[in-house]
């Protein structure tokens, strides 16, 4: 099952720590589920060119971006969009919505991170299930790096690897 984390806007400069330790996570994920089924894992970043019009259209922006988004999700691809008033997981629980997707015979799992004015109703209409890192706010490449984590935590889980010690 291939893995795909899709996210507005692109990694900066400032932000080259935590780019790098998202695609760290993401290849160790790789590497150790392959015989899992799990994998290639991948991220995906859009970003709307259009964004810098001002404040006064939110809505707008957030449907172009939508629409950037769901463009980089194959067809028939398992959607999950995160968002503040998805369900938390334990990481356990993680793995075990992680195990079930891909025995269910999921081809493609896309996580959909929106922009900093969140999803568009058309992301979280078309998303499968909705996932929230917890009632806080943080910042999208801390989110990135965080999902990505919990992605190879999980992989590490359903491979019996000593890296979850709960």
């Amino acid at each position: 099952m291939r893995i795909v984390i899709t996210a507005v806007g692109r990694g900066k400069k400032t932000a080259a720590d935590e780019t790098a330790a998202t695609h760290a996570y993401l290849k160790n994920a790789e590497l150790m589920g392959a015989r899992l089924g799990l994998g290639p894992m991948a991220l995906r970043e859009v970003e709307d060119r259009a964004k810098r019009a001002g404040p006064a259209d939110v809505a707008q922006r957030k449907e172009r971006e939508g629409d950037l988004l769901l463009a980089q999700a194959p067809e028939g691809a398992t959607l999950v969009a995160l968002d503040g008033r998805g369900r938390t997981l334990s990481s356990e629980g993680f793995a075990e919505r992680l195990g079930q997707i891909r025995d269910q015979g999921c081809r493609d799992l896309v996580f959909i991170i929106g922009g900093a004015d969140g999803l568009s109703d058309q992301v979280t209409a078309r998303a499968q299930w909705q996932l929230s890192l917890g009632t806080m706010t943080w910042p999208h490449m801390l989110v990135r790096m965080m999902l990505a984590e919990q992605i190879y935590r999980a992989v590490s889980i359903l491979a019996n690897h000593p890296y979850h010690r709960a």
